[in-house]
């Protein structure tokens, strides 16, 4: 059984909506990694541009973090988000 480390967004309570919210998604350096974070967020976030994700790999090139900085409209969408996310195979972290 794999381990995920997640931390859940528990800084939201006190955020006052809509707002800018940045997710950091980390995973495998796997073909459609990325483009599978994109197809979720644009699941919870349909208005988030694509253009404006930020790519960094690891190191040694094994994994990639993306992160995405989406509109979020309530902590509902932002929870939803993060399982979806959570639960894909490829993410090992989302903070």
């Amino acid at each position: 059984m794999q381990e995920r480390n997640v931390e859940p967004p528990e800084a939201v309570a006190a955020l006052a909506f809509p707002t800018v919210f940045p997710i950091k998604v980390m995973g495998r350096r796997e073909g459609g990694f990325a483009q599978s974070v994109l197809e979720i967020v644009l699941r919870h976030a349909p208005d988030f541009e694509p253009a404006t994700i930020e790519m960094r790999p690891s190191r040694q090139g094994k994994y990639l973090s993306l992160t995405v900085t989406v509109n979020a409209t309530s902590r509902e969408q932002l929870d939803a988000l993060y399982q979806e996310l959570c639960d894909h195979p490829t993410v090992v972290m989302v903070l």
